[in-house]
């Protein structure tokens, strides 16, 4: 599933070719995602000024000159896939289609259509089911070492579950959590509510940097990502850990004899890449 930096780069992607533009036509090409459509989706959305294209946690936002909001997920294989004018036909898995007065196309492509899309309002916005409780944005001004470990304090789950949990940061997943806590040198195992203090100030910056170089790259391209653009992402030729296993880990000092290198250990169902040596 696409994370904070593939979600980010998609946005940045978008962000040129529907800012100050007007839907001139929006298709709905089939009644359901993973969820219904909204009621008289494309009705509310034709002819209405796209004003900002915005990312909340994993979630795309494009903000109407109404005040409408469109919500969208990419799911598991989505992608939103600019071109330059209306092509002469569309395939099975095209299943929106944004167009501007320009003659600029948005199609949203999602072949397992686990994806999803909602109206709301700006008003309404933060009390959505599907953004109410999320927590801060780890790229924003409002997260810090000590407001992370205010989020961990009697978290007494593993570490690496608690940064998966949306309600503590938003918008990591299984990639960039492993990487980060390989950077601030913290065991995947360890006890949440053990990140404190200078611990707390050394994650929340991994997961800055991480996350940083992550969308420089453009994401990271394992399986179905792809920028808007159509390109892949690059940060999976970045990675230290991830998907890493039995290999020495950058930097480190390990007796790979003794250690095996990278290790891959399996937490509520999810692969975690980690130096057992390096992490504590």
């Amino acid at each position: 599933m696409p994370e904070l930096p593939e979600v980010e780069t998609v946005c940045r992607g978008l962000a040129p070719h529907l800012e100050g533009r007007t839907l001139r036509r929006v298709e709905q090409r089939r009644p359901n995602l993973r969820f219904p459509f909204p009621p008289r989706f494309c009705e509310r959305l034709t002819g209405r000024r796209v004003e900002a294209v915005r990312r909340r946690a994993k979630y795309i936002l494009m903000h109407m000159d109404d005040g409408t909001v469109l919500i969208a997920h990419l799911g598991m294989s989505g992608r939103m896939v600019v071109s330059p004018g209306r092509p002469e036909s569309f395939g099975a898995h095209d299943h929106v289609v944004l167009e501007t007065e320009e003659g600029t196309v948005v199609t949203f492509n999602d072949a397992r259509r686990f994806g999803l899309m909602d109206l709301t309002t700006e008003d309404a916005l933060g009390e959505h089911p599907l953004l109410r409780s999320i927590g801060p944005e780890p790229l924003g001004n409002e997260f810090s070492g000590p407001v992370l470990a205010q989020r961990l304090a009697g978290k007494m789950t593993s570490i690496k579950a608690a940064l998966l949990d949306q309600t503590v940061v938003a918008g990591l997943g299984n990639i960039y959590v492993s990487e980060a806590l390989f950077l601030s040198r913290l065991s995947p195992t360890r006890i949440a509510s053990t990140v404190s203090g200078a611990k707390a100030d050394r994650l929340a910056s991994a997961i800055r940097a991480v996350l940083a170089r992550a969308i420089e790259a453009g994401g990271s391209t394992l399986r179905d990502h792809r920028q808007a653009s159509g390109e892949l992402g690059y940060f999976q030729h970045q990675f230290t850990v991830y998907d890493r296993e039995g290999q020495p880990c950058p930097g480190c000092t390990c007796d790979m004899a003794k250690t095996g290198g990278i290790r891959r250990i399996v937490q509520s169902g999810r692969s975690t890449f980690y130096c057992p040596q390096r992490q504590r």
